[in-house]
């Protein structure tokens, strides 16, 4: 197999897999690009492989992402029951939710983009994701309902998770938990709600896209990339539901803290 070809293969599988699981893609991106001497993939390969998560998610959910599609059309035709008006509310809490991270992503896009290249940054945020980790295990179980707040508090996790090293989902989540809502509820919204933020990632990038199109040589390795990162990211999303069932969520506190002593290690030894 073309060595390209095999790189593409893992970082597609590495974006699927952390884009959901909590433990932070962007910050995995930019330590296995470093490690692997990948890292002028190009904006091609990052729209697609971020396709195709935004792919995985829109299937395992799709039922859901169905009903909160009709809920208003229900809503306007006067024909909403209690399940259609559920979901029109969850449209109302996916939008707040996404505001803020939009607000950073056009406000604060060229300082963001300068830290990526930043390992150390990378390292630093992966403790603060391995310490929330560990501590939405003693988080006590509560039943209260998500509403505008408890999303719009999500929201600004999510934000904030625009940091490499912070993971979105895990700080969505235990946001959420911290707030109260049902772990499984709130591992459902935290999903949903990445819609828009992928599909968002993609957007300000397609102009980039269109004014430097991939040559035909690296189709292959962005196809690749793309049904990696898919694949994984369904799974991922399957053994991430699970896991918050059981409340294992720390398993992933300690690996980021592995990961984080092992790279400061390197760096500084």
């Amino acid at each position: 197999m073309d060595l390209e070809l095999l790189k593409a293969i893992i970082l597609g599988v590495v974006q699927g897999l952390t884009e959901f699981l909590p433990i932070s893609s962007s910050g995995h991106l930019v330590i296995v690009s470093h490690l692997l001497h990948f890292q002028q993939q190009g904006i091609a390969f990052d729209v697609f492989v971020h396709l195709g998560t935004l792919l995985a998610v829109i299937v395992v959910f799709r039922r859901d992402i169905l009903l909160m599609v009709r809920a208003p059309f229900a809503a306007l035709t006067g024909s909403a029951d209690e399940e259609n008006s559920r979901y029109l509310l969850w449209d109302l809490y996916v939008v707040l939710a996404t505001l803020p991270a939009v607000a950073v992503g056009l406000l604060l896009k060229d300082s963001i983009e300068s830290i990526f290249t930043s390992t150390l940054t990378v390292y630093s945020m992966l403790v603060v994701t391995g310490c929330a980790m560990i501590l939405a295990r003693y988080l006590p179980e509560r039943a209260e309902t998500l509403n505008c707040p408890r999303a719009l508090g999500m929201g600004f996790a999510q934000a904030l998770a625009i940091l490499p090293g912070l993971s979105r989902s895990g700080s969505t989540i235990f946001v959420g938990m911290a707030l109260g809502v049902n772990r499984e509820v709130v591992a459902r919204f935290s999903f949903i709600m990445s819609i828009p933020a992928i599909l968002g990632a993609v957007v300000l990038q397609v102009g980039d896209l269109i004014s430097a199109p991939p040559s035909l040589d690296s189709s292959v390795q962005i196809g690749a990339g793309l049904v990696a990162s898919a694949l994984s990211g369904y799974f991922a999303i399957i053994l991430l539901l699970d896991i918050i069932r059981r409340n294992r969520l720390h398993w992933f506190g300690y690996y980021c803290l592995i990961v984080s002593a092992i790279g400061f290690f390197v760096t500084f030894s």
